[in-house]
């Protein structure tokens, strides 16, 4: 299946079944997908991909990020709707690699930003991703501190056996990944990333705007 073929994204929900289960960007997925299982099970009448998307846009809002637009639609495919390997963003490369990424499923410069700011949750872990460490001091909670660490802190190149990463010189317990530090770096980028680090309320609004996950016919 070709790369630019316009398939993919939220509807089908063909992360269930390998090989799409099993790249390397949806690696510890699992987890999450069988926590939701429970969920499907008590209520079967809603499609895995209305499901998952639903999680993540609550997700969002109960970790005191905004309130995300929804709408259900969305219906279970089968395992040769599964998409092929490479979509999704490396976070070893830099500029030119989210652009590649993200231009083919329409998003712009602005929204490529935008999104990436959902790294203000969560870290990641050596046994899925290879990178470790989260990118902000509250994990648990949707912020624009991603935005303004990039800039307020001093960044250099981690010292350890594992993947290419930044850690903040000053505590060394946080990471950016090299895709993360691109935003710093692109001129187009860093104008977008300046003006969230600034206003966490345009970062919010934007963010709202930028994401697929309204309707069921989402970008991917």
């Amino acid at each position: 299946m070709a790369l630019e073929d316009n398939s993919g994204g939220s509807n089908y929900a063909t992360m269930r079944f390998k090989p799409e289960s099993e790249h390397g960007a949806n690696n510890g997925l699992k987890i999450a997908r069988d926590r939701l299982e429970k969920v499907k099970q008590e209520f079967p009448w809603i499609s895995y991909g209305d499901l998952w998307t639903l999680a993540g846009v609550c997700a969002v809002q109960e970790a005191q990020g905004p309130k995300v637009p929804w709408r259900p639609g969305r219906i279970d495919g089968y395992d040769h709707h599964c998409t092929p390997d490479g979509r999704l963003p490396d976070g070893s490369k830099a500029q030119d690699h989210l652009r590649d990424i993200f231009y083919r499923m329409g998003f712009n410069d602005q929204e490529i930003v935008a999104l990436s700011g959902a790294h203000a949750m969560g870290r990641c872990h050596t046994d899925r991703s290879g990178f470790d460490g989260p990118w902000t001091f509250s994990p648990t909670t949707f912020t624009n501190d991603y935005f303004k660490l990039l800039f307020d802190e001093k960044w250099s190149w981690r010292k350890w056996n594992g993947p290419a990463q930044f850690t903040d010189s000053k505590t060394k317990s946080l990471m950016m990944l090299p895709s993360d530090m691109s935003l710093t770096k692109d001129k187009e980028f860093k104008k977008h990333a300046k003006a969230y680090a600034n206003d966490a309320d345009l970062f919010f609004k934007e963010y709202v705007v930028s994401l697929p996950h309204s309707s069921p016919s989402s970008k991917r």
